[in-house]
């Protein structure tokens, strides 16, 4: 598999097509059974994309900083029995993949979801905290969100200071995409946009680290 060089960490980037047919990609339903049957465990840092067992990036403590800050600033603006929630590092099951997002705003409460992880239609924002794992969140993972419809995608862009938020994905396509960017720098506010509705806004001063 190809990799990329951030901050002398390697990246994983999506395979290449021919990649295809000399590895066996897994299915959701084999990847949970992997982990029912004890074969993977919490403790292996990894994550499925798109068939893909990938490895996940570390944690560096910039990334967990502006992760919790966020989570928090989230969570005032979906106070509890609002109808949404917020999650952190938790998987999300797609129709080929299951990542955890850094944070994710999730329709309904935690008991909901007592027997499967959120789906794509309850997912009003997931969020990818980024730092080495930058060109991966922009790319890869744009790509996957793109194709599952993920209706908002934010990237916190601790590099170069930012909060990237992603509208309008294509869905299943060719080069699966969102095709409206807006970037939103240091001494600015993100809106908070769910299903329609402004819930809040966050300052992007009060994420970064």
């Amino acid at each position: 598999m190809s990799t990329l060089t951030a901050n002398g960490v390697h990246v994983a980037r999506r395979p290449p097509a021919e990649a295809d047919g000399l590895f066996w990609r897994l299915s959701v339903d084999q990847y949970h059974a992997m982990i029912r049957e004890g074969i993977l465990t919490p403790d292996d840092p990894i994550e499925l994309l798109e068939g893909w067992l990938i490895r996940k990036m570390p944690k560096y403590p910039k990334h967990t900083l502006a992760t919790h800050l966020l989570r928090k600033l989230l969570e005032k603006c979906f106070p509890e029995n609002c109808g949404w929630y917020v999650e952190s590092q938790e998987p999300i099951t797609l129709s080929d993949s299951e990542p955890e997002p850094d944070n994710v705003v999730i329709r309904g409460t935690p008991r909901d979801y007592s027997d499967r992880h959120p789906g794509p239609a309850d997912l009003g924002i997931v969020i990818e905290t980024s730092d080495s794992s930058l060109e991966h969140d922009q790319g890869w993972k744009k790509r996957i969100y793109a194709k599952e419809r993920v209706p908002i995608y934010w990237i916190v862009n601790v590099p170069d200071r930012r909060i990237e938020v992603y509208t309008e994905p294509s869905g299943p396509a060719t080069n699966p995409d969102y095709a409206k960017r807006q970037d939103f720098g240091t001494d600015e506010v993100v809106p908070v946009n769910v299903d329609g509705k402004e819930w809040g806004r966050i300052a992007v001063n009060d994420v970064l680290p």
